[in-house]
C-alpha cells in the first residue's frame, strides 16, 4: 500500500510540475516568436506576458489533481510515520511533511491570488521531498508517540515549518521579482530583453502585494513557532524533568526565534523591507532547517546515529 502511494503522490506532483512548465515555455516562447515576426511584418507584435498569464494560471481539474495528490501525501504521512501507535521519523519524513503543508498553504493561497508563478517551485520540491523516505529510511522509532502533548508539539511544530518553507520561497520569487523591475528600469531607452524567465516573472502580484503575504505567513508561523518552543519545552520537562537542552537542535530553533521576532519587530518598528529583509527571511529559515532537518541528516545519514 505504500509504494502505491509513494508512487501516486510523486506522479501527481510530478505531473502538474511538468505541465506547469511546459505551459510557461510554450507561452514564453510562442511570444518571442511573435514579437520577432513582428519585426519584419507590419502586424503588431503579441505581448508575451498575457499569453504566459493565460497558460500559467491553474486549471479546475489542475486544482482537483493537486487535491487528490495533497491528500495521498497526506495519507502516506500518517501511515509511515505513525505505524501502530509508535512513531518513525527523520530527516527526510520532515521534509516531505513540510512540502505537504507548503504545497497545501500554496493551494489555498491559489484561490485568493494569481500565484501561479509559485507553483513552478513548489510542485518539483514536494515531488521530491515525497520520494526522500523511500531513500533514507534509517530513523528511530519513538516509544512516546502516542503523548498527547507530544502529538500537539509535533502537529505545530510542522505546521510552523510548512509556513515558513513557503514563506522562504515567497522571498525568493520576490528577490527575482525585484531584480526583473530593476532590470525594466535601467532598460527605459531600449528594448527590454524578453525571455520566458522574465515572462513568468512579469505574471507575478505586484511586489507590495507579495510583501503583505508573506509578513502575513512570517507572522502566523512565528506564533507557532513559539507555541512549538512552550509545548517542546514543557514536553521535555515531562520527559526528562528539563524544560531545556542545549543541544544543537535546541539552540539553531531559538536561533531561529530570535531571528524572525527581530524582522517581525523591524517591520513593525521602521517599515523594514526589500533585499535586505528578503535575505534576512531565507538566512531565519536555513537557521530554522539546521534547527531540525539539518541535524537529524547529520546524525542519520552521515553518523549512522538516532536522534530524538
Amino acid at each position: 500500500m505504500d509504494i502505491v502511494l509513494y508512487a501516486l503522490t510523486a506522479l501527481l506532483y510530478g505531473g502538474l510540475a511538468a505541465a506547469a512548465w511546459r505551459a510557461c515555455w510554450v507561452a514564453a516562447t510562442g511570444g518571442l516568436d511573435a514579437q520577432r515576426h513582428g519585426m519584419f511584418s507590419s502586424v503588431p507584435p503579441v505581448p508575451a506576458a498575457p499569453a504566459l498569464a493565460a497558460a500559467s494560471g491553474m486549471t479546475a481539474p489542475g486544482r482537483v489533481l493537486l487535491f487528490v495528490a495533497l491528500v495521498a501525501h497526506g495519507v502516506l504521512l500518517h501511515m509511515t510515520i505513525f505505524p501502530h501507535d509508535a512513531m518513525v521519523f527523520g530527516f527526510a519524513f520532515a521534509l516531505s511533511a513540510m512540502f505537504w503543508l507548503g504545497s497545501g498553504i500554496y493551494w489555498i493561497e491559489s484561490f485568493f491570488l494569481p500565484l501561479d508563478g509559485l507553483r513552478l517551485l513548489v510542485l518539483p520540491l514536494a515531488c521530491v521531498a515525497s520520494l526522500l523516505p523511500l531513500a533514507f529510511g534509517g530513523v528511530r522509532v519513538l516509544p512516546y508517540a502516542a503523548a498527547p502533548l507530544f502529538k500537539l508539539h509535533f502537529i505545530i511544530a510542522n505546521m510552523a515549518y510548512g509556513l515558513f518553507a513557503i514563506a522562504a520561497l515567497h522571498a525568493v520569487l520576490m528577490l527575482f521579482a525585484e531584480r526583473r523591475l530593476h532590470a525594466l528600469r535601467g532598460a527605459l531607452e531600449r528594448r527590454p530583453a524578453a525571455g520566458w524567465i522574465a515572462g513568468w516573472l512579469d505574471t507575478l502580484p505586484p511586489l507590495l502585494t507579495l510583501e503583505k503575504l508573506l509578513f502575513r505567513m512570517i507572522g502566523a508561523g512565528f506564533a507557532l513557532l513559539t507555541l512549538t518552543l512552550l509545548s517542546g519545552a514543557l514536553f521535555s520537562e515531562q520527559l526528562k524533568a528539563r524544560a531545556l537542552t542545549f543541544d544543537h537542535k535546541t539552540v539553531f530553533a531559538i536561533l531561529s526565534w530570535l531571528m524572525f521576532g527581530a524582522l517581525l519587530t523591524a517591520r513593525k518598528i521602521s517599515g523594514w523591507r526589500g533585499r535586505a529583509a528578503l535575505r534576512w527571511v531565507l538566512a531565519s529559515f536555513v537557521a530554522l532547517l539546521l534547527a531540525y532537518v539539518g541535524s537529524r541528516f547529520v546524525f542519520e545519514v552521515l553518523l549512522h546515529r538516532p536522534v530524538v
